[in-house]
């Protein structure tokens, strides 16, 4: 089922005013649930189950809200990025751990000097640790992520100013 036909799924279920619904076809299971009167978005969930294993990965596309819902609020101003700067970006979607164990120091903290190569986090994505590393060497001069939360492909993780 591709993002197409979800959609149209989606927009067909509110047209005819359809709360709740499930659909499984092969590997693939949608369910799609729909907000109550005091809940102004809907919700979709989309699982993909591959065979043999025991967790079910959970994929939770954005879907537009209800005519209902009151608008977004503006996002909040970026600051201008500070000249030569360099960012860590994350090469995976998963949950950005800042230690390689609970417990442990972290990787790296704000001042610290990274080289080339060092290790600055871990993203773990469907039970695997990747470990991330810098690919530039410098000082952390910020840590845009939290610990523990999930991270999108391409999110900056750290902000690095180069060694000169």
């Amino acid at each position: 089922m591709n993002q197409k036909e979800l959609k149209e799924l989606i927009e067909f279920l509110i047209e005819k005013d359809i709360a709740e619904f499930e659909l499984e076809r092969g590997d693939v299971k949608v369910r799609i649930k729909r907000a109550g009167a005091g809940q102004p978005q809907t919700e979709a969930r989309f699982f993909a189950v591959p065979p043999a294993v025991t967790t079910v990965p959970e994929i939770v596309p954005a879907v537009a809200a209800t005519p209902s819902a009151p608008p977004a609020a503006p996002a909040p101003a970026v600051p201008a990025p500070e000249e030569g700067l360099r960012s860590v970006k994350s090469p995976i979607v998963g949950t950005f751990y800042e230690a390689p164990s609970p417990g442990a120091p972290p990787f790296v903290k704000v001042g610290d000097t990274v080289e080339v190569g060092q290790v600055v986090c871990i993203v773990e994505a469907m039970k695997l640790l990747n470990e991330i590393e810098s690919d530039v060497g410098g000082e952390i001069v910020k840590k845009l992520a939290v610990n523990g939360q999930p991270i999108e492909y391409g999110q900056e993780l750290f902000v690095i100013r180069p060694k000169k």
